[in-house]
């Protein structure tokens, strides 16, 4: 059904935008096999384009993204509905294989109803990327609805740096995303004039502009790849990166772009200067700062010490990188040959470098977090407190030793509040004050032993008044005659 759906979207779309071209090229069978196309090109697979003004077929192999998330989406509701009522993290894997082998079964008929359209899939591509992403995505969400099964070492460091991770990939794509947009409007004049250029009629230009929606996602991971130091490629040998722009021939070159409102977000000229590199360093200055947030507040949560904490911020940067890398591969790739035969960002390098940053400046990060999410008072509070100190009259002579005749000690006016100001530094506790890891441990310690449900207790009987699985012990029950037989010798 997941298959269907996300089939019956595209084919929606697809359908609309055939009945409203002023200039069809073919019939709705053509329509539907490039609807077919689409949605094996939204899961990775490479399409070839055999119409051409040189007549030499052109790969397609550029994923938009945002027809990616659509077939990602109905695989996670469809997994989540197959655990409904399941609680052991045994059976997940055995689910998403299911429900892998399900979605699949409509793949081959797909493939080949597109070998006769203009525009085919290849099946060997099909056939490598297509159920890797699927088991990606089931497994991913078994995990995220029961956890990660038994045979892992440590389910629970696992989950933490899995969340970091994922917050991290999302962080760096969101400042992308930012980059990308600022970069956009710089360039409106350049945007706007290609976009009336690709087409005239409204029919056109709305499919331009679904095109271009598609493809935003992707323009966003090339930006945060721009900014975290690899940069992307627009055409064959050129690279673009906050250090500068290489050609082919001689350096700084400018690659030759095709006409489409969304490539005029990329840098001119050769990109040195401050600005430039301040702009880029937003990316992986924000994907560092919530990955160590998020791994210091479950390492906060969870009682975890500093070696502990360190690992997973390990493992988050490890996830980080590879999710990132993954996101490249999809959104990079073939548009053509000869100068188009290269598009997008490098996933090797991507990957590479979000995993450098995450280690290199994520866990020291994560490590101080740590220490300031454990402290007791915070720096305003303690500086809030000496300004009030300060700020009341100082109490009277006779006030102090008001109990001097009694013989009882004498104190000072400022000794009742001792523990929140004067002599003592905002890191460090109140006296008698329990430790906040201790208190943690102890919530979780009560949240586990109420999730569990109570303990049985057994209420051991009456003295003298035995209990037998025939008559199980009842306060209204006669007992006097089992009383009477205890007391006879």
């Amino acid at each position: 059904m997941a298959a269907g759906l996300g089939f019956g979207v595209l084919a929606v779309i697809g359908l609309v935008l055939w009945t409203t071209s002023p200039f069809p090229d073919s019939g709705a069978g053509g329509a539907l096999r490039v609807v077919a196309g689409l949605w094996l090109l939204a899961h990775g697979t490479e399409l070839v384009r055999a119409e051409t003004l040189s007549g030499v077929p052109a790969p397609i192999g550029l994923t938009p993204l945002l027809l990616t998330a659509l077939p990602c989406w109905l695989l996670h509701r469809a997994v989540r509905v197959a655990l409904i009522g399941e609680r052991s993290p045994a059976v997940g894997p055995r689910a998403a294989a299911w429900v892998s082998a399900g979605y699949l079964l409509p793949a081959a008929p797909a493939v080949l109803y597109t070998l006769g359209g203009p525009i085919s899939a290849r099946p060997l591509s099909a056939l490598a990327v297509m159920p890797l992403l699927t088991v990606v995505v089931t497994g991913a969400s078994a995990v995220a609805v029961l956890g990660w099964p038994a045979p892992w070492p440590d389910p629970y460091r696992l989950a933490a740096a899995g969340r970091a991770a994922l917050a991290g990939t999302a962080a760096v794509c969101g400042a992308g995303a930012l980059l990308a947009a600022g970069a956009l409007v710089l360039h409106a004049d350049t945007a706007q004039r290609t976009f009336g250029q690709l087409s005239g009629p409204w029919s056109g230009r709305f499919a331009v502009l679904l095109l271009g929606l598609a493809l935003a996602p992707n323009a966003a991971v090339w930006a945060a790849a721009y900014g975290l130091g690899p940069g992307f490629t627009l055409g064959a040998g050129s690279v673009i990166a906050p250090l500068g722009l290489a050609g082919t021939g001689t350096e700084g070159a400018e690659p030759r772009l095709p006409a489409f409102p969304l490539l005029a977000m990329a840098p001119g000229g050769v990109g040195d200067g401050w600005a430039v590199w301040a702009t880029a360093a937003v990316v992986p200055v924000v994907g560092v700062g919530v990955l160590a947030w998020f791994t210091a507040r479950g390492a906060v949560r969870s009682g975890s010490g500093s070696a502990a904490t360190a690992l997973t911020a390990l493992l988050a940067a490890l996830g980080c990188g590879l999710t990132l890398g993954g996101l490249a591969a999809l959104a990079g790739g073939p548009l053509g040959t000869l100068a188009l035969a290269e598009f997008g960002p490098d996933p090797v390098l991507t990957g590479a470098a979000a995993a450098g940053w995450g280690a290199l400046a994520g866990v020291p990060l994560a490590l101080l977090l740590r220490v300031w999410q454990l402290r007791t008072v915070s720096p305003w509070e303690a500086v809030a407190g000496r300004l009030r100190r300060r700020a009341e009259p100082p109490a009277e002579e006779g006030a102090r030793s008001a109990g001097a005749g009694d013989g009882a000690p004498q104190e000072s006016a400022h000794e009742g509040r001792r523990p929140e100001g004067r002599g003592r530094r905002w890191w460090r506790r109140r006296a008698g004050e329990e430790h906040p890891l201790h208190t943690t441990i102890s919530r979780l310690r009560l949240r586990r032993r109420l999730r569990s449900g109570p303990e049985p207790v057994d209420t051991p009987p009456p003295v003298g008044v035995p209990r037998t699985p025939d008559m199980p012990f009842d306060q209204e029950t006669d007992l006097s005659p089992l009383r009477d037989t205890a007391r006879e010798p």
